[in-house]
């Protein structure tokens, strides 16, 4: 079961059977993780026995991060940073206050939640509510300087359970429904709880703040106009020949059209209050997979972080072009994005001797936020508390959609390069 291997151990002379409970957790290291392989291929060819895969697996464990807290926290600010204006819509201004959030999130994450086992608990729900809150502070300033939706996203963006869903959708289509289906219920019951958080941060500041709940008014009021005065009738016989009052005239063609991800963007204001034109998507999308494979534990240097970032790039133009074409099919954008992944990762492992699994998880990380942008990010700018708790659903139902993309994708591709030639002789789905 996920987390728990379940052991029983039977002495056939004395035929007395003993159970064990093996417990273990951890995060994504993919050096050591491609290293794990290694020794798995080793010993499932025999060239090395099992006492020797055994000793190097222990040396694995016992081994430290190869990047220290303060460079990972720098690598967290790098990838928030990046994925707010690629998938959120948010400004220079935005990725910084994101950018500063998600390295706060990844110190809190490494260093705190690792020595606390109560708070380790609570860890994402507390840091959700933080950024919501400080986002909707920001948000509802004079002048929209700041996106809420933008910050509350990105900021978040590192614990969202995209590798959960990436294993989730390998084990269903192993037919392993036990581990399968609990880490895929686990991702849904998770992205709930990140989304009330999320909601509960700004309605939270909004409930002690009259001023951000003004501002909020006028922020979503940005394109409207209100005169006080009267209007006269020329027809003297109509039933009513004067109305007087304050009137409000909002511009709703203008207001739709400058809305880019759920952020409202004047085209009358400076660039740095503008996101990013789409030309820097070339440097943008491979610095935030580059980063991203380090803030996971690649090693620099390595071949195999290199075919990371150019399959992760690949995903990404993919998703790119078929989300011009389908913008609002969450399900089939997410299968053309893993289906080009999971290619790129078989094709790599059988063709070039590589790990297929370690290969595509930055690819599948980078699908998971893409796919929540096009929706408008995980909570929407200006709605109600009872329309945010709505897309709080809504978003965990985005989140199934993603997954179920992901699992057809790699279906698809894993069937194409393995139904001709030589068989898989190792597990399928994993490398």
């Amino acid at each position: 079961m996920p987390g728990v291997i379940i052991a029983n151990l039977m002495d056939r002379g004395t035929v007395v059977s003993e159970t064990r409970f093996v417990r273990a957790g951890g995060r994504i290291a993919l050096t050591s993780l491609h290293r794990v392989h290694l020794v798995y291929r080793d010993v499932l060819h025999d060239k090395v026995g099992v006492r020797e895969g055994t000793d190097r697996l222990r040396k694995l464990l016992r081994a430290r991060p190869i990047y220290p807290i303060w460079i990972r926290c720098i690598l967290a600010f790098i990838c928030a940073s990046i994925i707010c204006t690629t998938a959120f819509g948010g400004s220079l201004l935005d990725m910084f206050i994101s950018g500063v959030g998600a390295f706060v999130l990844q110190y809190l994450g490494l260093n705190v939640a690792t020595k606390s086992a109560m708070y380790a608990n609570v860890y994402e729900i507390s840091v959700s509510i933080v950024v919501s809150f400080i986002a909707r502070l920001l948000g509802t300033l004079r002048g929209g300087i700041f996106c809420y939706s933008a910050i509350s996203s990105a900021g978040v963006v590192l614990i969202l359970p995209g590798f959960t869903i990436l294993v989730s959708a390998l084990e269903l289509t192993s037919r392993n429904i036990m581990c399968g289906s609990l880490r895929m219920v686990y991702a849904f019951i998770y992205t709930l709880f990140l989304g009330f958080g999320l909601t509960f941060g700004s309605e939270l500041y909004l409930a002690i703040s009259k001023y951000g709940r003004q501002n909020l008014g006028m922020t979503a009021a940005a394109e409207s106009e209100f005169l006080h005065g009267h209007f006269l009738t020329n027809n003297a016989s109509a039933a009513i020949q004067s109305l007087g009052g304050t009137f409000m005239f909002l511009d709703t063609t203008s207001s739709n059209t400058n809305i880019i991800k759920g952020c409202y963007r004047n085209p009358d204001w400076p660039w740095w209050r503008q996101p990013f034109p789409w030309w820097t998507l070339f440097f943008l999308v491979p610095i935030y997979a580059f980063c991203s494979s380090l803030a996971n534990l690649q090693r620099l240097g390595s071949i195999q972080l290199y075919v990371m970032v150019l399959f992760s790039c690949a995903s990404y133009a993919t998703t790119k072009a078929a989300t011009l074409v389908m913008s609002d099919r969450v399900t089939l954008i997410s299968a053309f994005g893993a289906f080009v992944i999971g290619l790129c990762g078989n094709i790599w492992s059988r063709v070039g001797g590589g790990t297929a699994f370690t290969s595509m998880i930055t690819g599948v990380l980078f699908l998971v936020p893409s796919a929540i942008g096009n929706g408008g990010g995980l909570i929407s700018n200006y709605r109600t508390a009872a329309q945010q708790y709505t897309d709080t659903f809504q978003l965990g139902l985005r989140m199934i959609q993603v997954a179920s993309g992901v699992t057809i994708g790699l279906f698809i591709a894993q069937i194409l390069v393995y139904a001709l030639g030589r068989r898989k002789n190792a597990a399928y789905f994993a490398f």
